[in-house]
């Protein structure tokens, strides 16, 4: 409940500004991820805007969807920009986790851009134990926000 009211105060904050010109700007200071649905619709919403993402901080988990959400384009990141990526799991009512299937972690996989789910491949691919994503290499993907 806590991360869905975490996304439901971004699209608050956002919502003055989505008739601002395309050069407002959305950032990232710290995401550590959550249900996927309330990322997605918080993207979709950003998207919409045509406001720039700037990552600023970690973004960890769900919070990475923003790579297939967002134009690349409208993406930039700064030094202190950290992407966290982890194979997806389910938590049930009693808070358990579970593990996805093989067919669902290729399928969140595939959702990158190319160049991440090479990397990603290359750090193991998504599983249980996080990989982060940084500093020069995540900048050769991404341009340093001016």
């Amino acid at each position: 409940m806590r991360r869905i009211a975490i996304a439901l105060l971004l699209l608050v904050a956002l919502a003055p500004s989505v008739s601002a010109p395309a050069r407002a700007e959305v950032r990232i200071l710290a995401s550590p991820g959550g249900e996927v649905g309330s990322y997605l619709e918080l993207f979709a919403a950003v998207r919409q805007s045509g406001q720039r993402v700037v990552i600023d901080g970690p973004c960890y988990s769900a919070c990475t969807l923003v790579l297939s959400s967002i134009p690349r384009n409208r993406i930039c990141v700064t030094r202190r920009a950290v992407l966290g990526f982890h194979a997806p799991r389910w938590i049930d009512r009693r808070g358990r986790q579970y593990a996805a299937s093989n067919d669902t972690v290729r399928a969140v996989t595939d959702v990158y851009p190319a160049d991440v789910r090479a990397w990603i491949d290359r750090h193991g691919g998504l599983t249980g134990k996080p990989i982060y994503l940084r500093g020069s290499q995540l900048m050769a993907m991404y341009p340093r926000c001016s």
